[in-house]
């Protein structure tokens, strides 16, 4: 954990946001590539580490007329960034050091603006209201303009040229330090129950450590003058910021493992998660063997379901029977997080009920054939995501030759899905296999027929080269999306010694 708010703070430091952090982390949980406990002690670290864009602000911003060296790094590396070839070494470096000159370009004009603001209107009634009003001065502000960094750099510049005090100044960074939970929220609505977690674990955070800073909020501010002798309001309030943090740290450190596990009742996993391997132990062997199966059977025929979405196509009544759930409200982005989620929670499962059927050869090979079978479906939804973009072009596209081609591809992806979903389903046992090499032979014929046609036909007069790489680039990635389903469905339908036949088949990285 001490390492987790490491990394949370480092890398929010480097990347000058919380939020983007946040939300990283938000993704490699609902992937179940971290733990709820170390998710949120990255997100203190984060918190902690979103200051250091305030002391840059404090100290360079304002005692450094940066700005004039600020609008020259936004014209170079602006004009750098536009030529260097993309990802390259250059452009990356040039994409940091603009947005590094915007942030002091855009504090610049906030500076001139306040000094504006003080010229043109009496601020003296602002000293009349009480502390809770700025505190939810700074949650509306940093809810508005998603940026705990943008409401700070308004803050500092508004203390510059005396409009607020540095003790409305630190009710005004209690706020933000509450609204700057929001996106997260937002962005784990309709998530998953462990994103849910993330997000209100987050808001939880901020607001009882806010909510403790405020009590004592004076006699923080005396602290920060008297005690520690701060008398630049400037350094004083990321001081304060700082110190929030800091509390924050110390105050939830002891207690993240019960409030992971709190809010792991709070947000359990509904239907849209695993809805057979949560309810058995693993230490059942044959129960959870069943349960995994016919979670993999769920995760294959999601898979269908999502390859049908991508091509607009009508859900198939055979796969909707089977799975009784409804995702027509998702898009092809939240189904595909699903699919990840529902992989990640059955490979975790299968990884513990291998220590249980370590003894019994018959029950593991029979789980490694479960484990290749929910790898390769995770293969093909990853195929299917990356070919996403271009099967949109082409779906909308005004050339013949294109159009033509998706819904060629479409009508193929049709038959697949439905010859699939019947051997996952009611295909008959006795001939499993020789309809899988079948399907297996069909695809395999049809992605060279398709090449054929790109390289011999003249459908390079009537398209762009660029259009034919986009043609080929659909093929292969609908080719490799079928060959992992096929390949998830022998591990899955067939014994062992029929299952190894496919592992000669060619066409196909394992």
């Amino acid at each position: 954990r001490p390492k987790a708010i490491l990394g949370g703070a480092v890398v929010t430091g480097l990347l000058q946001s919380s939020s983007v952090v946040n939300l990283l982390v938000l993704a490699f949980v609902g992937a179940n590539v971290i733990p709820m406990q170390q998710a949120l002690a990255i997100i203190l670290g984060a918190n902690l580490g979103t200051t250091l864009d305030s002391w840059i602000i404090a100290t360079i911003g304002f005692k450094v007329n940066i700005e004039h060296i600020a609008f020259p790094i936004v014209a170079i590396f602006g004009i750098t960034m536009s030529v260097a070839p993309n990802n390259s070494r250059w452009q990356i470096w040039s994409r940091g050091l603009f947005g590094f000159g915007l942030l002091f370009v855009g504090l610049f004009y906030i500076k001139a603006g306040m000094q504006e603001l003080v010229n043109t209107v009496d601020l003296s009634s602002f000293k009349q209201y009480p502390s809770i009003v700025f505190v939810l001065l700074g949650f509306v502000l940093t809810s508005l303009v998603q940026s705990g960094s943008v409401t700070i750099a308004i803050v500092l510049s508004a203390l510059h040229v005396h409009i607020i005090t540095l003790y409305d100044a630190t009710a005004i960074v209690l706020g933000s330090e509450v609204g700057t939970t929001l996106k997260l929220v937002l962005a784990s609505i309709k998530g998953i129950a462990a994103k849910k977690r993330v997000a209100w674990g987050n808001m939880l955070f901020n607001i009882i450590t806010s909510i403790l800073v405020f009590i004592f909020l004076r006699p923080v501010n005396y602290f920060i003058t008297e005690v520690m002798s701060i008398h630049d309001p400037l350094i004083g309030l990321v001081f304060f910021q700082t110190l929030v943090n800091i509390i924050g740290i110390a105050v939830f450190y002891p207690f993240l493992g019960l409030l992971g596990k709190y809010l792991e009742h709070m947000f359990t996993a509904g239907e849209e998660e695993t809805i057979f391997i949560h309810k058995v132990p693993v230490a059942d062997k044959e129960l959870a063997m069943t349960a995994l199966e016919n979670e993999v059977r769920r995760f294959l025929l999601h898979t269908i379901r999502y390859t049908r979405e991508i091509f607009e196509r009508e859900p198939d009544p055979i796969v909707e029977d089977a799975l009784k759930e409804s995702y027509h409200s998702k898009n092809s982005h939240e189904h595909y997080d699903l699919l990840k989620q529902l992989h990640g929670e059955t490979h975790s499962y299968a990884i513990l009920l291998q220590s249980q059927v370590a003894g019994d050869k018959t029950i593991a090979l029979r789980l490694d054939q479960i484990i290749a079978a929910n790898r390769n479906t995770m293969y093909a939804a990853k195929s299917m995501k990356d070919a996403l973009t271009d099967i949109n072009q082409l779906r909308n596209s005004s050339n013949d030759v294109k159009f033509a081609f998706y819904n060629k591809a479409a009508d193929r992806m049709d038959v697949f899905c439905k010859r699939i979903a019947h051997q996952l389903l009611d295909g008959s046992p006795d001939k499993m296999f020789i309809n899988l090499c079948d399907i297996h032979t069909w695809v395999s014929e049809g992605y060279a027929e398709v090449l054929k046609e790109l390289y011999q036909g003249d459908t390079h007069r009537k398209v762009s080269d660029i259009e034919i790489s986009t043609l080929i680039n659909v093929n292969r990635e609908m080719y490799t999306a079928y060959k992992s389903v096929i390949f998830a469905s022998k591990d899955f339908l067939l014994d062992s010694n029929q299952a190894a036949y496919f592992d000669e088949l060619p066409g196909f990285i394992r």
